[in-house]
């Protein structure tokens, strides 16, 4: 049983893991939202490597003063899903990371699927 959320969220993480791994054919698009900044990584597990990244903390979402809410979730799940079309990826795998499908998870998901990505 975890103590806290943080190992709480670790655990479902852990579980999802169990079933949902990526290729270079269909990469896992992992999502992690903390309080300040969203992260997404396209990754591919065959070989252990990260493919793509896109991050609130990148230089080109902040300069249009964007922040980590729901309006910067949305545009962050449409700037990875250009990013993955340009490196010719349209199938992922989606991950969660153990957060529900909720809120700025929920968004990014749906933003990169209206772009064009196939989950």
């Amino acid at each position: 049983m975890a103590k806290s959320n943080k190992q709480a969220r670790v655990l479902r993480h852990k579980r999802l893991r169990k079933n949902v791994a990526g290729t270079s054919e269909r990469p896992r698009m992992a999502v992690c939202c903390t309080g300040k900044h969203i992260y997404i990584q396209f990754v591919d597990d065959a070989v252990g490597r990260t493919l793509l990244t896109v991050s609130s903390s990148d230089k080109t979402f902040r300069e249009g003063g964007n922040k980590s809410n729901m309006a910067g979730a949305v545009l962050l799940g449409k700037m990875a899903s250009d990013k993955a079309k340009a490196a010719q990826i349209t199938q992922v795998v989606f991950d969660r990371g153990g957060f529900r499908y909720h809120g700025r998870i929920k968004a990014i998901a749906e933003a990169a699927r209206e772009n064009g990505l196939q989950f």
